[in-house]
């Protein structure tokens, strides 16, 4: 059988950023050190992290008064951080470079007193942060037919900004929608949407004309997982997510002669070598890379950190 592997997969600089993060964190500072929310959307990655010292938290009110605290890369809201503060948490934010972007577009947005359409999905962690960022009348919109219903102060003063785990692709139709509906709005450059989601959705698709079935590795409740399945399902290809080897189904495999495999922005690459050890098990197989973008994209760590003493965490056990 052959193993066809798309390029790029797996870890973006933003997951490879927020990793790195609490892996730092717990070296300087010794562990406990605490995170609210899951770091990035891959159980394997918080279990290995916990592991190492870091505890995960859903709020901050679970934090003990002045330890060491790290957001997650899909960023919060201004109320969550002056709530971390008012504690006296030491808070070092993982917040993703693009999302930190978009933040700040949609700022800068309302400072020239426009109203703001977001393009995203509600109740996605990126987003909650996001409306909690930008100050101002903000519209959370996620389809094509949510702009007709859209209710505008003034239709020549509007801009849009979306949620990064959306590529072009995902948002353009939308984006003409209001376009169409509303001439005089404004948005940012294509070139500011996030890069890591834009090209795994493309290799995707390129996956999707060389194999009989798409395996996507990622965790059920990663917005940019679920969409590279999606992506294979709408080109016709059967597609499974699935966590890690251990949820292949052999079924699916039956009269396949070409299995494709990707891996969303925040699955590790050693579960996508642990899929195709477990395809072997079945029958011997023959592995092909695809062409497609090589990504050399890195994000600075923040300076809270590379700047901090090193110091025993507050609130070790």
């Amino acid at each position: 059988m052959k193993v066809i592997l798309a390029q790029p997969r797996g870890f973006c600089a933003g997951v490879e950023r927020a990793i790195e993060i609490v892996e730092e964190a717990l070296l300087r500072f010794g562990p406990p050190v605490y995170v609210r929310h899951e770091i990035v959307h891959n159980p394997h990655v918080v279990d290995r992290l916990r592991a190492k010292g870091a505890i995960f938290v859903q709020e901050t009110d679970e934090i003990p008064q002045g330890a060491i605290t790290i957001f997650s890369a899909h960023g919060v809201s201004e109320a969550v951080e002056d709530h971390a503060k008012t504690r006296g948490l030491e808070i070092i934010d993982a917040t993703c470079p693009l999302v930190s972007k978009v933040h700040t577009e949609g700022q800068r947005y309302t400072k020239m007193g426009l109203e703001i359409i977001l393009i995203g999905h509600e109740g996605h962690p990126e987003i909650e942060g996001t409306l909690g960022r930008v100050p101002g009348k903000i519209h959370l919109i996620s389809e094509v037919e949510d702009v007709a219903k859209l209710n505008v102060s003034d239709p020549d003063k509007l801009a849009y900004i979306t949620q990064t785990t959306l590529s072009v692709d995902d948002t353009r139709e939308v984006i003409e929608a209001l376009q169409q509906r509303f001439p005089a709005i404004i948005g940012p450059s294509t070139k500011d949407i996030c890069y890591a989601t834009q090209n795994r959705q493309a290799a995707v698709r390129d996956l999707s004309k060389h194999a009989d079935v798409v395996l996507v590795i990622g965790a059920h409740n990663s917005s940019n997982s679920n969409r590279l399945r999606e992506l294979a399902e709408e080109h016709g290809i059967p597609s499974y997510l699935i966590e890690d080897a251990s949820k292949l189904d052999p079924e699916w495999l039956k009269g396949k002669k070409a299995v494709g495999i990707t891996a969303g922005a925040s699955a590790p690459e050693d579960l996508v070598q642990d899929l195709i050890d477990a395809i072997r098990k079945i029958e011997p197989v023959e592995v092909e890379l695809l062409d497609g973008v090589k990504e050399n994209v890195k994000f600075r760590l923040p300076l809270s950190l590379t700047k901090a003493e090193p110091r025993t965490a507050s609130g070790a056990a």
